[in-house]
């Protein structure tokens, strides 16, 4: 019986599917024939351009639902468990710091100039010398700064448009010591870069060591939902009848609710783990900027 809903779940999808196209594809027959035409040619669009792995993973979704929903008989399974293929990687996956990834290659350009500065070069020449062995993340604002001082601007006004530019506390006092470091020029230059390395080497190993404690609490959630979810699965293949109550209208709405207080929560833990904005260090003319 499992097999045969399942089987009618797939011919009325792939039905669906087929009156859409067919409906379509007769652009003069109907009023609203463009319409559909439209809305046709805008999925086929978006499914062509969609990245592999997204395909793969609307896919699955569809797959896991249909098989859910042939195992259980439950709407909310033919909803819930393709909810939860697309939304789960994403709120389970660490948030980005931006931070972090600007200071790294930040980083790597300082111990450029170092090297280039040491053998005789002047910083806007070291700037020059190593534009095409930045990371991809400065390539962009360092190809300003040069485009700036070919257009004669003073190099402490383009370091500071390309603060604006990266909009990082992190970034900011590593050019603003990269600005005092230029004034002081030669052999001073060159001590003061490297001082800025080291300090910079230190605040990067205090941020991977907070990135290392926030990634604590989500792999315990990753370990759970696994668990949870591979219990579920377990349930409804060997005990059918444990799941018998959520068939129910009530059930449903029961089910519905806790989908919703987990995921929910996940959210929140997102949030909760997202880095905090903080008060940037150097400003324009035009006042404060915040990251």
């Amino acid at each position: 019986m499992t097999a045969l809903v399942a089987a009618s779940a797939t011919l009325l999808l792939i039905g669906a599917v087929s009156l859409v196209l067919g409906l379509g594809s007769e652009s003069g027959r109907g009023p609203g024939a463009g319409v559909l035409a439209d809305l046709r040619a805008r999925a086929v669009s978006w499914w062509t351009t969609a990245p592999r792995a997204r395909r793969i993973r609307l896919a699955a979704a569809a797959a896991g639902g249909l098989a859910g929903f042939a195992l259980t008989r439950q709407p909310l399974v033919l909803i819930g468990v393709p909810a939860l293929v697309l939304v789960l990687p994403a709120l389970l996956a660490g948030p980005a710091d931006r931070d972090l990834l600007v200071l790294e290659a930040l980083d790597r350009w300082v111990r450029l100039l170092i090297g280039s500065v040491s053998t005789g070069k002047s910083t806007v020449d070291a700037i020059r010398a190593t534009r095409a062995q930045l990371p991809v993340v400065l390539r962009g604002p360092v190809n300003a700064v040069i485009a700036r001082l070919d257009a004669r601007w003073t190099l402490d006004a383009s370091l500071r448009a390309m603060a604006d530019e990266l909009a990082s506390p992190d970034a900011d006092a590593v050019i603003a010591a990269l600005i005092v470091a230029t004034r002081r020029g030669g052999t001073g230059s060159a001590g003061a870069l490297r001082a800025l390395g080291e300090h910079t080497r230190r605040r990067l190993a205090a941020l991977r060591e907070i990135g290392t404690e926030r990634a604590k609490p989500r792999i315990v959630v990753r370990q759970v939902t696994v668990i949870t979810l591979a219990v579920l699965a377990g349930v409804a293949l060997v005990s059918p009848g444990y799941m018998a109550p959520y068939a129910s209208g009530a059930g449903q709405l029961v089910g519905a609710l806790l989908l919703a207080a987990y995921l929910g929560s996940l959210v929140m833990l997102r949030t909760v783990a997202r880095p905090r904005r903080r008060e940037r260090v150097l400003q324009t003319a035009g006042g404060r900027h915040d990251r």
